[in-house]
């Protein structure tokens, strides 16, 4: 377990001065809530909202206004004038060096998911027009060492990171305490040619590793033998007692407890559908088939668009399911009593939610890593006859604003 820092509590000054800011002005702003975006939300004297980068729900903080717009502004702290109970001092000493991958560091763990579940329920009321929304906390991977796959950047030297907050600066990680220890071990020796951007991925069940980037001039060095490259090169991952073939350019979890959580809220949503299903499950924007190999359907459907998460879908299902490689919204429907779909961060959108009527489900688990689209979905598939019927927010991504819900709908 990482080591903890002390938490600054009761008033404090101490200056936060972000680098390359050119401000407007400097005012003092008491900070109300969290936005979608990661930033924390508070009113100027004039009263306009402002989006302020680093601070918590609570809080006083004095802000450097770097955007001024008629009806909003943006800014970023410089001081902490009274400071959250919930603050606390960043103990990676990458993002101290200002790497950008965990920008919610400055806030304890515990407090994150409940902020998470708030601007769900503040989109669900805004865009979905649903203030009484059934919006439920629901769990959270460990906050340290959970993340198996992360998408690195490339710096000049050919030394692998993440980028800085807003930036195109890669800062070069010698560790990364969100970081599978199996991954973390590979960052500071690993050396890349010919490539912006790679994938690493790394198995807990079995030790294996897959590493590829979508260029094909690129070349890496320093990495041991046990390492596969290229992106058919595979690895074996267990998620809720199902072994998971999954390759180096298919989508998968931040890692096996995060994909664990995710079905896991998935089955309770599925509920007494599932239990007494007649037919075919359909796992919509199917993946490497996560659902269908782990919610215990004897039929599936799965409809994916991948290449390569179709032919590990096929691989992990065998004939328990029919594999469609196509893009959702040009499948053609047919009977099923329940769908589970997990779009892109985008949603559904109209397409989809057309050919997901055109099911007949009587019942849809929807998967979205956005609050915003998940309340677009909300309307869309309300005037298509789906009720909203409870949304379970989960935290797979600590000490990031991204955000996980599965929400059931019910065919009315």
């Amino acid at each position: 377990m990482a080591r903890r820092e002390s938490r600054p509590s009761g008033r404090t000054h101490r200056r936060l001065a972000p680098q390359g800011i050119a401000a407007v002005h400097e005012e003092a702003v008491l900070v109300e809530k969290m936005a979608a975006g990661g930033e924390a939300i508070a009113r100027l004297v004039d009263g306009r909202v402002v989006f302020v980068e680093g601070a918590l729900p609570g809080e006083t903080v004095r802000v450097a206004i770097t955007t001024s717009k008629r009806d909003f502004a943006k800014g970023s702290v410089t001081e902490v004038v009274e400071a959250s109970p919930h603050r606390t001092l960043p103990p990676c000493p990458e993002r101290v060096a200002g790497c950008g991958g965990c920008g919610w560091q400055h806030a304890a763990p515990e407090a994150q998911l409940q902020w998470k579940a708030e601007v769900v329920a503040d989109a669900m009321r805004r865009t979905a027009k649903m203030p009484a929304a059934d919006v439920r906390v629901g769990g959270a991977v460990g906050p340290w060492n959970y993340r198996t796959t992360m998408r690195l950047a490339v710096a000049a030297d050919g030394r692998v990171g993440l980028r800085a907050a807003s930036s195109h600066r890669v800062v070069a990680l010698a560790s990364c305490m969100v970081a599978h220890p199996a991954l973390a071990e590979l960052l500071p020796h690993m050396r890349v040619e010919g490539a912006d951007e790679v994938s690493l991925r790394v198995s807990v069940a079995t030790g294996e590793a897959t590493v590829w980037s979508p260029s094909p001039s690129v070349r890496f060095e320093g990495l041991p033998t046990h390492v596969a490259i290229g992106p058919d090169a595979t690895l074996v991952e267990r998620v809720a007692g199902a072994d998971l073939h999954v390759s180096a350019a298919s989508f998968f979890q931040s890692g096996p407890a995060a994909a664990e959580l995710l079905v896991d809220a998935v089955r309770r949503a599925c509920g007494d559908v599932l239990e007494g299903l007649r037919g075919p499950l359909l796992d919509a924007y199917g993946g490497i088939g996560l659902f269908a190999a782990t919610l215990g359907a004897a039929d599936n459907v799965v409809v994916e668009s991948s290449r390569s998460s179709c032919a590990d879908a096929v691989v992990n299902l065998g004939d328990r399911a029919t594999v469609h490689r196509t893009m959702f919204e040009q499948w053609v429907p047919q009977p099923v009593e329940l769908a589970v779909a997990d779009p892109a961060r985008s949603g559904l959108g109209r397409e989809a939610t057309d050919v997901l009527a055109a099911t007949g489900a009587r019942r849809l688990v929807l998967v979205s890593c956005d609050p915003v689209s998940l309340a677009r979905d909300t309307v869309l598939l309300a005037a298509r006859g789906y009720r909203h019927a409870g949304s379970t927010v989960l935290d797979l991504f600590p000490h990031t604003a991204h955000v996980e819900v599965v929400t059931r709908f019910d065919r009315t």
